[in-house]
């Protein structure tokens, strides 16, 4: 008799995750957020990693817009009267600044006749660069480097972004007021905060420079005096009250939740049980990878044979405190901590990813791993334990031909993790 045909568990993760990235693309998901076009004089500004995308979505409907875009170098996208810029993403780059700089311009001589749409999606903290008075550029993209190898959590690294910039924490909005303004957003942040979404560019802010100072002490970021000088001085971040947002209104229209939701739709389609462990999820991701790990294993070890498999599906935004000068990000060390968590267990899969695409420090959206993992590295000579220790997940997932990579997906819900748990095979 034949034995059963292995379960096909990657390419089911691969098939989830590609429909999670699916609905929040903004071709499919944007146009219900649009009002009809003003009839006025409409300016689109923006940023972010789908924010290209976006300002494609928005003239598939409204047809030609003046306006201007910053998004990451390789994901701009052809519009017909929208000028895109490409610039640097996570660490700001001189093409950011001097675009941030004509966006300002622009929306400052906007009247209180004209409508202003922006757009707004994950990366815009880097995109948009206006260092403030005394900090330059290059001690701005310090920061901004010192911030991602920290481990310090997105909400904290954004309190202290604004405070050391002209543009985030509703300065944006400022710009253009009296303006009537229209922000809208992919939220790629925990809990969908609009003012955490890309700094907030749009929306007022009331954290104080000496909570921006306490991110510096707490998370042990080594500055330049001028960056403490800054912080020393009023900045220029807009209260929620302040007029100059009266006008705005800020509106998330994607948001990880429904790409969750979706996944599990389509999972539940194919006869699987699954279980949502939520979508803001936050934390060391090796961390993070061990408790999932154990949750994983009681699951499966409540399984019988012929029962359906459990999918365990998270989203929120994992973080990884740099120990070594490997290549690495939260997605990929997640699954390489949950390798060596689960050590090879029977019929548990997963994978993680970014759903931009991008994944920390490589242009890989994240790594898939099975049962077979440590055995094929203890093949290939490949200790795990010593790249976890090294923050060189990519590398180790490289070697092991379990990269997930998508390319730019011109869009930004935040990081996917699903935990597939498989019942004990019957008897062939």
């Amino acid at each position: 008799m034949n034995a059963p045909s292995p379960f096909p568990a990657e390419a089911l993760l691969r098939q989830l995750f590609d429909r999670a990235v699916e609905v929040a693309d903004p071709m499919r998901s944007l146009a219900a957020a649009l009002p009809p076009k003003p009839a006025g004089r409409v300016v689109v500004v923006g940023a972010g990693k789908a924010s290209a995308r976006m300002a494609e979505a928005v003239e598939a409907v409204w047809g030609p817009c003046e306006g201007l875009v910053i998004t990451r170098y390789g994901y701009a996208r052809p519009c017909q009267g929208v000028e895109i810029v490409e610039a640097a993403h996570p660490v700001p780059d001189r093409a950011g600044q001097e675009a941030t700089a004509r966006m300002l311009a622009l929306l400052q001589g906007c009247g209180a006749e004209d409508f202003v749409l922006a757009l707004i999606s994950g990366g815009a903290s880097a995109l948009l660069v206006s260092p403030a008075e005394g900090v330059t550029l290059a001690e701005k993209a310090a920061v901004n480097a010192a911030l991602l190898a920290s481990g310090a959590p997105i909400d904290r690294m954004n309190t202290l972004r604004k405070h050391l910039s002209r543009v985030k924490g509703g300065q944006l909005a400022a710009a253009a007021y009296p303006a009537q303004m229209l922000c809208l957003m992919i939220s790629d942040v925990p809990r969908d905060d609009p003012a955490m979404i890309g700094s907030g560019p749009t929306v007022g802010d009331d954290s104080t420079a000496a909570e921006a100072l306490a991110v510096l002490a707490q998370w042990q970021i080594d500055v330049p005096d001028s960056v403490r000088a800054a912080l020393t001085r009023p900045t220029g971040v807009i209260a929620p009250a302040d007029l100059r947002l009266s006008r705005v209104t800020n509106k998330i229209y994607a948001a990880p939740a429904q790409s969750l939701q979706a996944a599990a739709d389509l999972a539940r389609a194919q006869g699987i049980s699954v279980q949502i462990l939520g979508d803001a999820l936050e934390g060391e991701a090796r961390e993070v990878a061990a408790a999932q790990a154990t949750l994983a294993r009681q699951v499966q070890a409540g399984l019988r044979a012929g029962d359906a498999p459990v999918l365990l599906l998270s989203g929120g935004e994992l973080t990884v405190t740099r120990r070594g000068d490997g290549i690495g990000g939260p997605n990929a060390e997640f699954c390489l901590a949950l390798a060596l968590a689960l050590q090879g267990a029977v019929g548990i899969h997963a994978l993680a990813c970014d759903t931009d695409g991008v994944d920390g420090a490589a242009e890989v959206a994240g790594a898939v791993i099975g049962p077979q993992t440590l055995a094929k590295a203890q093949a290939l000579g490949l200790d795990l334990t010593a790249a976890l220790g090294r923050n060189d997940a990519h590398s180790a997932f490289g070697t092991l031909g379990a990269q997930v990579v998508t390319g730019p997906t011109l869009t930004n819900v935040n990081d996917f993790r699903a935990i597939l748990c498989l019942p004990p095979q019957p008897p062939a």
